[in-house]
């Protein structure tokens, strides 16, 4: 079984070896470059076989740049295989080898002995090179350069232009590096660079980019009809020049190339053909164009030559000569351009050999220009060039048309017309004079005058014609030029003047360079409409324009170079009748509002804690727009608190509750553009004295009329008011008579009058004190009014008790006692009872022995003297008790002026104790030990000495008040 196999190994061996010899092997290959387009060419003897294998690899390193299987066929005559490579490196980078071998199916021959592309990176080459060199490329294509390193050299970079390119190392000492989409180059070229260690190490290449030639638009054409001018467009640059640009050739003739504007570019051939072939060609391509035409029908006659005119007023003769006879029998067409001041027209004329024409219809006394072109009138292919171009003036003529004339009137009497000066073609010849006639057709005067050429008002007077309710004054003004006179031009003036009005014109507003304005047709308007129109600041000798339009037309767009911005303008509608014109209409409006110029006057002032601010309007010349309203700001400093807007009609603001102190305001006024600067003003605010003022007399006012009601409440109450505060005063019960008149009284001391000493042996000098025996007192009718008898015969006296009273206080027995008077008693325990008064002029005093003091405990009987007074009634004093003293006070004379004080009946006082201190310190002076007192009241009748001092110095003015209150008191009497 093994032989079996190995048997069959065997044969299929043999089978394989048989046909692998069957494949011949290539013989003879070649191989040729082509170092420019980077091609290889390579040739063989292939045999019987059709189909090949190719490879191609770099020789040093080995690496494949190329594999692939052909099918190549022998070439025809010699049956070798050729086959074209094109490397994408130039040839010149490193060596190529090549081989190849035939295949049939799967069955390939032997390689081929390999054939070497030798390159140029040899070890004998030690400098440094770059491929390709020099090279012209299409734009946009890609391209890969090489550079070889000299032996022993280091590669350090590649750049193209200004920038570094990534390379490839395609051998030991070959390094390559591709450009993508490359761009057109200048002039000179682009640059392609390598860089070694050292800076003596570069080498490098110029690339050119460009295009191939595209032409377009070819065309022949003939001035002379004998000589051919060609002409086409480049389309496109090629960026190639030099001995790179681009060689043209018409008919295979080379040709002088002229270039024309627009990439236009023209050749001249001698002789005409009625078939042309131009071929345009540069080292990247070529192209070629065809144009076939008859002579006749590409005649393009030349410009006129020698062109001249004969003019009148109306029309002009031109006429020019033609450089080519050959034009005598052409039919031709001519176009002559003639341009004025303003206007510019063509007019065409035809005819054989054409060469004059009669221009009609023109302006007088007007510059015309004129240039002429002419063309074949039949098979016209264009028009030919303009000639050159010459200029001629119309002859004067009268003027045609009146001056357009208005008026103005700063009064009713005075005022002035005005006229426009002529256009240049309307004064048919320069204006020598203006006539202006007044004259009224009631009148037989005509006033005249003559004025100059530039003189477009004069002033009139209409006071030196006499005027009634149907008299009219005409204004005519006539032009004169060299020609002759205008028709004249008249305006009637009004008898009453309507200026323009602010409050009544309608805003306009600017659109699109001017100001639309509309109205009603009016029936009256026989002649049409004037729109008048002026600055709004002026009021006499105003600078005014005007337009006139017709009856039928009822708007209008008010264009003018005049027109400023910031500038209020006044528009005026009349009607245009056989009378003086009418006003209709008016306007007011501004090209563009900008804000105030100026800034209104501020004038602060105080009004009662507030400030008054007022100022008056901006002059109409610098409101430079529609007034809106005014802003008022307060200043603090940096900053502005707006305290108000206000409209346009308003010229004061209030502000109210300021504390005092510098305050700062500032009045903006405001237009559509905004504010202006602002007046700033400052006032300091004073304390309000007018308020201070009012509040005084507010004060006292009220307070008078509180005390008015007061009084009036009193006087109503008047029993109530004194029964509570002033009750009555009893009167001194004395014997005798005391109704008669006041005199002096002869008062003699009562020899019964004595006091009673009552001795008690118990003596307690703690409850020292005076006891009161009261006595009766009699009533009217000399009855007692107590129960306890009192032996009426002996003499009123008073009896001093020198003993210890009970500790309980005594009550008084008479509801009238004074609560005062009885806790004062209370603290000495002394009772001291009023046994009876002798007389009215007597007082008694207590006489002091300091002896008696001294000694000892026990009383003593003090003296008592009846001094004489100089008249009325003085009550017993009694003095004050000392709190820290046991023994008994002394009583001590008294001062005196109590002995002398003032006459007649003295009113009850205050009772009053001296603290303990004023006993020390005035122990000189016996105090009182009461008073007695009124039946309804708690005060004191008499004052004691201090009392009266203090009463007597009492200021008038406080006894008047008292002596009033009392006498309105008193009236309460029945």
């Amino acid at each position: 079984m093994q032989q079996l196999k190995c048997v069959w190994l065997l044969t299929v061996l043999l089978g394989l070896t048989k046909a692998k010899d069957a494949v011949p092997v290539p013989q003879q290959v070649s191989l040729s470059a082509n170092l420019n387009t980077q091609q290889v060419s390579i040739s063989w003897d292939g045999e019987a076989a059709s189909t090949f294998d190719l490879l191609i690899v770099r020789t040093e390193l080995n690496d494949t740049v190329f594999y692939e299987t052909l099918t190549v066929a022998p070439v025809a005559g010699s049956g070798r295989r050729e086959f074209t490579w094109t490397s994408a490196e130039p040839l010149e980078c490193t060596s190529l080898s090549v081989k190849i071998r035939s295949r049939s199916g799967e069955v390939t021959s032997e390689w081929s002995s390999t054939q070497i592309l030798q390159g140029n990176d040899r070890p004998t080459n030690e400098e440094i090179q770059v491929y390709p060199q020099d090279r012209i490329v299409p734009a946009g294509s890609n391209i890969t350069f090489c550079c070889i390193i000299g032996e022993g050299k280091s590669f350090v970079s590649f750049h193209y232009i200004s920038s570094a390119v990534n390379v490839t190392r395609l051998s030991r000492r070959t390094f390559a590096a591709t450009v993508s989409d490359l761009k057109p180059s200048n002039s000179y070229g682009s640059n392609a660079y390598c860089k070694g260690l050292t800076q003596s190490e570069i080498n490098g290449s110029v690339l050119f980019i460009g295009y191939p030639p595209l032409l377009t638009d070819f065309f022949c054409e003939t001035h002379d009809l004998i000589t051919a001018v060609c002409q086409w467009t480049e389309a496109r640059d090629t960026h190639l020049t030099g001995k790179r640009q681009t060689h043209y050739s018409i008919n295979e003739r080379t040709c002088s190339v002229v270039r024309l504007e627009r990439n236009r570019k023209q050749c001249i051939i001698s002789q005409w053909e009625d078939k042309w072939t131009l071929l345009g060609r540069n080292p990247l391509g070529e192209q070629s164009l065809t144009d076939t035409a008859e002579v006749r029908s590409r005649v393009v006659p030349l410009p006129p030559e020698e062109l001249s005119t004969v003019s009148n007023a109306r029309n002009a003769t031109v006429t020019w000569r033609w450089k080519h006879t050959h034009y005598s029998s052409l039919a031709l067409v001519c176009q002559v351009e003639l341009t004025s001041s303003d206007n510019k027209t063509k007019r065409t004329f035809s005819g054989v050999a054409l060469q004059s024409v009669v221009l009609l219809d023109l302006i007088p006394y007007e510059k015309y220009s004129i240039k002429v072109r002419c063309g074949a009138q039949q098979n016209f292919w264009k028009w030919g060039n303009w000639s050159k171009t010459i200029s001629f003036q119309t002859s004067c003529e009268a003027p045609g048309s009146a001056p357009d004339v208005w008026m103005w009137m700063n009064s009713d009497q005075t005022g002035k017309v005005i006229w426009k000066p002529y256009e240049p073609r309307q004064s048919h010849g320069p204006i020598l004079s203006y006539e202006v006639s007044l004259w009224s057709p009631d009148d037989n005067t005509r006033h005249t005058q003559i004025l100059e050429p530039d003189t477009f008002t004069m002033p009139v007077n209409l006071s030196q014609f006499t005027i009634n309710n149907n008299t009219k004054v005409i204004a005519s003004v006539v032009a004169k030029n060299p020609a002759g006179l205008s028709s004249p031009a008249t305006v009637v003036f009004p008898q009453h003047v309507t200026f323009p009005d602010s409050q009544a014109a309608t805003k306009a507003d600017f659109r699109e360079g001017a100001f639309p304005l509309s109205w009603q047709s009016d029936a009256n308007s026989s002649c049409g409409y004037v729109v008048e129109w002026h600055e709004a600041s002026c009021r006499h000798n105003c600078s005014v324009e005007w337009i006139k339009v017709g009856e039928d037309i009822s708007n209008v767009s008010i264009k003018s170079d005049t027109f400023e911005p910031g500038v209020r303008y006044f528009f005026s509608l009349y009607s245009c009748t056989s009378e003086a014109p009418e006003l209709l209409q008016q306007w007011q409006g501004y090209m563009r509002e900008l804000t105030p110029s100026s800034s209104v006057q501020l004038s602060p002032r105080q009004q009662d804690s507030g400030v008054l601010l007022t100022w008056s309007e901006i002059p109409a010349v610098h409101q430079r727009g529609f007034l809106l309203g005014y802003n008022v700001y307060m200043n603090n400093g940096s900053q502005f608190t707006l305290l108000a807007n206000l409209s346009s009609r308003e010229n004061s603001y209030t502000v109210k509750g300021l504390p005092s102190g510098t305050y700062r305001f500032t009045v903006k006024a405001f237009t559509s553009a905004g504010e202006d600067s602002g007046g700033p003003a400052s006032i300091t605010l004073e304390p309000y004295a007018d308020w201070l003022i009012f509040e005084i007399l507010a004060t006292l006012g009220i307070t008078a009329l509180v005390l008015i009601i007061v009084t009036f409440i009193c006087y109503k109450k008047r029993k109530w008011v004194k029964g509570a505060f002033y009750p009555d005063i009893p009167e001194p019960k004395l014997p005798g008579d005391w109704s008669r008149p006041q005199g002096t009284l002869d008062v003699k001391p009562s020899p019964h009058s004595m006091v009673h000493i009552v001795d008690k042996p118990e003596w307690d000098s703690s409850k020292e004190a005076l006891v009161v025996i009261p006595e009766e007192d009699e009533d009217d009718e000399g009855q007692g009014i107590r129960d306890e008898p009192v032996d009426t015969d002996e003499p009123t006296s008073l009896r001093y008790y020198n003993q210890v009273v009970d500790d309980r206080p005594i009550r008084p027995r008479y509801p009238d006692s004074s609560a005062s008077s009885a806790s004062s008693l209370d603290s000495a325990r002394t009772d001291v009872t009023y046994t009876g008064i002798q007389t009215s002029g007597s007082s008694l005093v207590f006489q002091p022995d300091p002896q008696s003091s001294s000694e000892s405990h026990q009383p003593s009987v003090g003296s008592v003297s009846c001094g004489e007074a100089d008249g009325g009634y003085r009550p017993q004093m009694q003095p004050h008790p000392q709190a820290n003293d046991a023994s008994l006070a002394q009583p001590q004379q008294l001062p005196e002026s109590l002995h002398s004080s003032s006459n007649g009946y003295r009113p009850q006082n205050n009772w009053h104790l001296d603290s303990p201190g004023e006993a020390d310190e005035r122990r000189s002076l016996a105090p009182s030990l009461g008073s007695p007192t009124s039946i309804a009241s708690t005060q004191f009748l008499l004052p004691d000495g201090s009392s009266d001092e203090q009463a007597d110095e009492r200021p008038q003015t406080s006894s008047s008040a008292a002596t009033w209150f009392s006498n309105l008191l008193s009236s309460t009497k029945p």
